[in-house]
């Protein structure tokens, strides 16, 4: 597996690199790796160097190395300082001792082109006020997600240009809409992967959230997640949830801040360029769907569908899209249309050249109909949109409207 693995972001991870003007050489920039846990950001890191004698690893995860570094300030400058041939550091879940940042930016501001720093992180929530002071002109930030279409075939909506490689094998829709694509699914056996997405949830919410103590009442906020997963995709109805799970609302609000943190839940926003009076309340997706079934304590097998293929088809194209805008960085956003008056699309892609509207459904027989409110939202906004989708299961691409096409889950 880690040979499929690590055809997923060479580029992006080394690529980042300025020309020093006075003498030609690379400056190189730090590279921070965010995502949930079990994304593979570690995998990723550790295929990627190339010269393991050379290079400079703490795993954050082992407690008596948390130790030494949250105890011994400075630590980490004298320990490089002694190795002398290291080129490359690597420091994992660096979140874990935050304060590591600060020797980090000495070392690079110090000499800036002796060291690459690698790091990677599965929360933000105490890496925010640190790596603030990293940020300007240091370091490159890049959110690594579960695995994506893009990353098995080729892809219409925002086509990722993905480095050459061994690819992810291809799954069938119902195998991905039931068990989720974290990478190491991949390659488990079906009758372990229920197991392995139980572990996962425990593992969140033993060590991000109590261990780290985010929040202060873990009843609530065990509540909050069943119901926060049960509800993944639909519109946020702050004080209708909050009564539901016996919290203010402010809290409520934290604790939905406490899942991006964590990078398990993903904010939609209202779209920001509606010349219609919209809903403005964000969705909420979690960002991995056999995460969130876990969460919500459904079964893993076909009767999730049965019950809810839809909802849970419309999730899994959001968080691709999703995916897709966050790779391809600047310019590129994704949101949502719901107008007062009903009328709704369910995903906005916002690229610098043009924004389309993209609407989801589960249907293998799409007709012009289905396309109704995304010809609405192009003639409401025909200076940048001309023209939309609707993704479902059919099985050749079909123009349902002039400007609207039907395009197949697999090629979106």
């Amino acid at each position: 597996m880690n040979d499929i693995y690590c055809s997923r972001f060479l580029q992006s991870c080394f690529d980042y690199n300025v020309i020093n003007p006075e003498n030609g050489h690379k400056k190189p920039k730090m590279t921070l790796l965010l995502g949930a846990r079990q994304t593979g950001k570690s995998t990723l890191l550790n295929h990627l160097i190339s010269h393991p004698e050379k290079t400079f690893c703490i795993n954050l995860q082992n407690r008596r190395l948390r130790r030494r570094y949250e105890s011994d300030t400075g630590l980490l400058i004298r320990e490089l300082k002694a190795a002398g041939e290291i080129e490359t550091v690597f420091i994992d879940e660096i979140q874990k001792v935050p304060g590591l940042l600060d020797d980090v930016q000495f070392l690079y501001d110090s000499a800036p082109y002796r060291y690459r720093f690698f790091l990677t992180g599965s929360s933000a929530r105490k890496l925010k006020h640190k790596s603030s002071n990293l940020m300007p002109g240091r370091v490159h930030t890049v959110r690594i997600s579960p695995v994506i279409q893009a990353e098995q075939r080729a892809c219409e909506i925002i086509p990722l240009e993905m480095p050459e490689g061994i690819k992810f094998p291809e799954r069938d829709l119902n195998d991905c809409l039931i068990f989720g694509s974290l990478p190491g699914l991949y390659q488990e056996e079906v009758s372990s992967r229920t197991e392995t997405l139980t572990s996962y949830v425990d593992l969140y919410i033993e060590n991000e959230i109590r261990q780290e103590n985010i929040v202060d009442d873990m009843g609530a906020f065990s509540r909050f997640l069943r119901l926060a997963a049960l509800e993944s995709g639909q519109h946020v109805n702050f004080s209708k949830m909050a009564v539901a799970v016996g919290v203010a609302p402010n809290t409520l609000r934290n604790f939905f801040q406490v899942l991006e943190d964590t990078y398990v839940g993903i904010r939609i926003p209202a779209f920001g360029r509606s010349r219609k009076r919209i809903v403005k309340a964000p969705r909420f997706i979690i960002f991995d769907l056999g995460v969130r079934h876990i969460l919500s304590e459904l079964p893993l097998n076909d009767s999730l569908l049965k019950m809810d293929s839809g909802h849970i088809f419309e999730q899994w194209v959001l968080t691709e899209l999703f995916f897709r805008c966050q790779y391809m960085g600047r310019g590129y956003k994704l949101s949502t249309w719901h107008t007062a008056t009903g009328a709704k699309v369910d995903a906005i892609v916002e690229t610098p050249q043009e924004i389309i509207p993209v609407e989801i459904k589960w249907t293998d027989s799409p007709r012009p109909r289905d396309a109704l409110h995304v010809e609405k939202f192009i003639s409401l906004h025909s200076d940048f949109c001309s023209r939309g989708y609707v993704v479902c299961r059919c099985e050749r691409r079909q123009q349902l409207t002039d400007n609207v096409a039907a395009i197949p889950w697999n090629e979106f």
